[in-house]
């Protein structure tokens, strides 16, 4: 009889840390910017009730709860579209409180999306949410069945709640998963996919333990400005992963223009190749060296050159190639260098067919 006293002190504890951790993410929030065409808190308070109970009713407390409390982090346009992540995935969440605005942001879109909107997009159609313009990929469509599947996330409670500007689906889990270490090592701590300008899905955020820094590595590629070179090395990745020469580190020397992008699959994996360096060098290391020391990279049989620029500062270059970023991004196993231009290959064939 002792114990079965105490049965209701577990939802009194789990509430009040969640409502503690929303009103720590409500303080960070207070300084975001409202643009004078979105509706105030007030004006929205009955359709804020409305849905909260719906989200209640489908098992989804915590978002419903906090959708109350902070609806700033959802709704930052005249529309909006809430992609709800299941109490599960959050309760037991050890992250900060702004890692987990980031989050919620991350499953919420400036679009209207019903399921008979996502249905008729194509599986690879991108659509953003309100993470910093990060963008999330339909994985799966499949019309007859009503299956949708967000970067391999399934829509599981479709059309919870559709009532004027808000749309909300249930999801069977978060689009992402997060660790905060990446943070603390420059990369992007939501891994999304990467789409182009058109919103189709060029890169899926691939968490398998063997490639997650390449995939790292291609994303902040991307989100610096090297897309070119980013779509080139997510091309050829599967050559590269695939060699029998086994990668414990690299060196990456990204350019800003990849024209070679249009090229045959094999002069592209060789050049994109001739661009990595199977092992790690930081830029200290690569001053160390003496000029004309050569620099063996992917491409068998092209090697890169050190060299030193004649004047004053002495600047490092290789292949007579500035490096405009050192040490770019550094990880424990990679390491990637802005370039100016793209080394150019020796003897490039004929590609023309």
């Amino acid at each position: 009889m002792a114990c079965s006293s105490n049965w209701w002190r577990a939802p009194v504890y789990f509430t009040v840390s969640v409502l503690l951790a929303f009103l720590a993410i409500s303080t960070a929030l207070r300084s975001l910017p409202r643009g004078n065409s979105l509706p105030t808190k007030t004006t929205i308070a009955p359709l804020l009730l409305d849905a909260s109970s719906a989200l209640r009713k489908s098992g989804f407390n915590i978002i419903a709860t906090l959708l109350q409390i902070t609806p700033e982090i959802f709704i930052s346009s005249p529309h909006s579209t809430i992609f709800a992540i299941p109490d599960s995935s959050i309760a037991n969440a050890s992250h900060t409180s702004w890692l987990l605005k980031h989050l919620f942001q991350y499953h919420a879109s400036p679009l209207q999306l019903s399921m008979k909107d996502l249905l008729k997009k194509h599986r690879g159609s991108c659509f953003p949410t309100l993470f910093h313009g990060k963008n999330v990929a339909l994985t799966k469509v499949d019309e007859k069945e009503r299956v949708v599947e967000i970067n391999h996330v399934l829509v599981s409670h479709p059309d919870i709640f559709l009532n004027g500007p808000l749309t909300i689906h249930g999801v069977l889990g978060p689009f992402t998963s997060m660790d905060p270490r990446y943070v603390n090592q420059g990369w992007d701590h939501i891994q999304a996919p990467i789409c182009d300008s058109n919103l189709s899905l060029v890169s899926e955020a691939i968490a398998t333990k063997n490639v997650v820094e390449w995939t790292h590595v291609i994303r902040l590629l991307s989100s610096k400005g090297f897309v070119s070179f980013a779509i080139g090395l997510n091309s050829v990745l599967d050559g590269i992963l695939d060699d029998k020469m086994k990668l414990n580190s690299v060196t990456v020397f990204a350019p800003p223009e990849f024209s070679f992008v249009a090229s045959a699959s094999s002069l592209l994996e060789k050049i994109v190749r001739f661009h990595i360096l199977p092992r790690k060098l930081t830029y200290m290391e690569l001053a160390s060296l003496p000029a004309n020391a050569t620099l063996c990279t992917l491409a068998p049989d092209h090697d890169l050159e050190i060299s030193k620029a004649v004047n004053i500062t002495q600047e490092l270059m290789i292949n007579q190639v500035k490096i405009v970023a050192p040490n770019m991004f550094e990880s424990k196993k990679f390491v990637i260098h802005g370039i100016s231009q793209a080394f150019k290959l020796g003897e490039l064939p004929n590609t023309s067919r």
